[in-house]
Formats: C-alpha cells, structure tokens, sequence
C-alpha cells in the first residue's frame, strides 16, 4: 500500500436516488481525489430501492425464505454501485465497482441482521494501487460457505466505517440529504440545531435509540477503533458534523439530543411465576433468534406473580410472540398482550451524568403537554419513555423547547 491517503466515503440512498444525483456523486468524488487522496467509496441502493424489492417479494411469496431475501435485497446495492462506477468513469475517473464478496467482507450466517466478522482487503488495496476509485455495494457480505447476507437496515454505515478500520483510513465521510447531526430531526423541529461535534457515547445512545443519521454498531465500531466520523450533506459543502473521541467544541454540561423511533412493538406476559429463571427462559430463546430486545420492565411482586414487559421492533414481533408464546404457557403464566401503538423519545446528554433535575424536568414537560408515559428507561446518559405513536412529535418539540438545545451556550 502506497503512501497516499485513504478516505472512506458512504453515500446514503438519496444521494444515488436518480442519473443526476448519481452524476453528482461522482463530481464530488472525482473532487476529493484532486488532492492525492485514495477514495473508497460505499454506496447505498438507490432511492426506494430496498423497499421496491421488498414490495415484489411479498407478491410472489408468502413465506420469503431469508437466505433469499438476503440475495434479492444486496442487489439494490450492487445497481448503485455500477452505476457510479461507470459515472465517474464518463467524467475520465478510472473507477471499478466490487460487490460485498469481491471486496472480502465475510460475515456470520444470520440472514438479514449479520454481523462482519472481518474483511480482507486484498482486492481493494490492489484496485487502489492501480490508481482507481473502488466503489463497493454496502450492507452485505458474505458467509465461509459464499451465500449472501445482508447487516440489516443501515448496514451500509456499518460496511463503510469497518472498511475504514480494515485499510486504515484517514477518516470516513457518511453523506447523506442532511448537513451534519442535529438536536432533533429538522422535520420534526425546525429549530433543532446543527451541531460542530459529538462525542462516540453520544452519538452511540442517539442512534440506538432511533435517530437515523449513523448506524449504531457503525458507531461502536467507530469508536473502538478511534475513527473520526463526518456526517454531511452530498448536496451542498457546507461544513458538517464531526464524530469523534476529542475533547468537544461544544458546550458539555447539558442535554445534547433527542432521539425518536416508531419502530416498537410492546409484549407483556403478565401473571409471570415470581421465581429464578424465568427471565432467562424467555429471553434465551429471543435472542437465539437474532431479536434484539430494548426496553426491559418488571412490576413487583405480589402473590409470587409478576408482569413482564419488554420492547421489539415491530417486524420482530409476529416472531418474537412464536416464540414466547409456548414458554409463557410452559411457565404457567396468565396471558399475553402486544401493543404496535407505541412510540420511543429519547434525551442524551453527557451533562446529564451528575447533574440532578434532568428527569424531573423531562417528566415535567411531557405531563404538561398531557402525554402519558408508558414506560421508563434510562443510562447514565439518556432517558428514554415509550408514550403513544400518535404523541411522539409532539413530545419532541416539546423537549427540545424546554431544555433550549436550540441554543449554542
């Protein structure tokens, strides 16, 4: 590997959308490679792409094997990233497109939500030697035996930035139609505010708990290996926003964000056996699946009887209701119920670690506002409620208001 500079750009679905944002793209790259610097660059399926696929699937079949879907789905990719191929090579970029398995990303075997388990670069480093920009589909890989897999939505983050640590790389680019990370969603709040930096254990609880800006395992990732990380905007050169383990030009000692996410579905088996084990017998199960549960409550005991309930996505919950179905009955509990109608807010903040009255404040908030919480989780950083869907935009611009994050100092 030559001398030169490797950079990681990741360009987000709309970005690649259509011909022109395409063509876009590859104005910019052939830009960032006007200084020396080695591009690689990841790239999302265009547009609706994703959704377009999974549309079709579902009228053709009423069972979609995974391993099947894994394979329709990677194709998204794979489109985009010829077509920018062949974009900047009209523009005179000598540039090659290479899929998950061409660019050595090997994973583990679990269909739709796999995990990288290490890339070999080979390949890349080869092309980059050459004087070309390589451009590698996002969120997919491949398993040892060679079928396909996808990381989930969002993977395309978690192919960008772990192929920054795998050709150490100066840093990774993410853009996307926003300019940077904000207080909230800009959608939802029109004073949310852009902000300079964000530190990894921020922006680790923003994502997980639903902002869309950074994949959250792209964040851990990140932030194990040290790797600054700049969310920016492919449509305009203003300036974004860092992510990174520095000391923050931010202020510190104050709420930083606030996250939301539609994407829950509530289970609770009530009349649980108060006893050792239980919780072990039905969570065990969920997570062999590849379910990954957020939000965790368990009422007190009365009569050696309890309430469980815990948190899912939404596409999880059909599965996850199969398999807690039969070991709710086998334990002896009462009955079960789901909810869809559920929303998440969440706010981050390191200031939040030893300053009391940040609770009080946000509970505050939303009972003036009249919104009733469901229930109540937190880190030493962040505090999350479940509330009703139909509350949740109104819950965040009401936050946002009253711990002023649109405020600099």
């Amino acid at each position: 590997m030559n001398g030169q500079p490797i950079i990681v750009q990741k360009y987000g679905g709309s970005s690649v959308a259509d011909a022109e944002r395409i063509r876009n793209v590859a104005r910019r790259i052939a830009r960032r490679r006007a200084d020396g610097t080695r591009v690689v660059v990841v790239v999302s399926a265009m547009g609706d792409t994703t959704d377009d696929l999974i549309a079709l699937a579902q009228q053709v079949s009423s069972t979609r094997p995974a391993r099947e879907m894994d394979a329709l789905l990677s194709a998204g990719e794979i489109i985009a990233s010829a077509l920018l191929a062949m974009a900047l090579q009209d523009i005179g970029v000598d540039a090659i497109s290479l899929t998950g398995l061409q660019a050595g990303i090997r994973t583990d075997r679990v269909h739709s939500k796999a995990r990288i388990l290490n890339i070999e670069p080979r390949r890349i480093v080869d092309e980059l030697d050459r004087g070309r920009t390589v451009i590698i589909a996002g969120f997919q890989g491949v398993t040892s035996e060679l079928d396909v897999t996808t990381l989930g939505r969002g993977g395309s983050d978690t192919s960008a930035v772990a192929l920054a640590i795998a050709l150490h790389a100066a840093a990774c680019e993410r853009f996307t139609d926003v300019e940077g990370v904000f207080t909230t969603d800009p959608r939802i709040e029109p004073r949310a505010r852009k902000l300079r930096d964000i530190g990894y254990e921020e922006m680790l609880e923003l994502a997980s708990a639903g902002s869309k800006i950074l994949h959250p395992r792209a964040v851990e990732l990140a932030w194990l290996y040290n790797l600054p990380v700049l969310v920016a905007s492919s449509f305009t050169d203003a300036p974004g926003t860092l992510i990174h383990g520095g000391p923050s030009m931010e202020p510190a000692n104050k709420a930083r964000g606030i996250a939301h996410d539609y994407d829950v579905a509530k289970i609770t088996i009530r009349g649980v056996p108060d006893r050792p084990g239980i919780a072990a017998a039905l969570f065990g199960p969920l997570a062999d699946a590849a379910i990954s549960v957020d939000t965790i409550v368990q009422n007190a005991s009365l009569d050696n009887l309890t309430d469980l309930t815990f948190t899912v996505a939404k596409n999880d919950l059909q599965r996850s209701l199969e398999i807690v179905r039969p070991i709710a009955s086998d334990i002896g509990a009462r009955d079960i119920a789901a909810d869809t109608n559920l929303g998440k807010v969440s706010l981050v903040g390191t200031g939040m670690q030893n300053t009391p009255g940040y609770a009080a404040r946000m509970f505050r908030t939303l009972a003036d506002q009249g919104i009733n919480i469901d229930l109540i989780t937190t880190s030493e950083i962040r505090i999350t409620v479940i509330i009703k869907e139909s509350e949740v935009e109104k819950a965040v611009r009401a936050l946002h208001a009253a711990f002023e994050l649109d405020r600099e100092d």
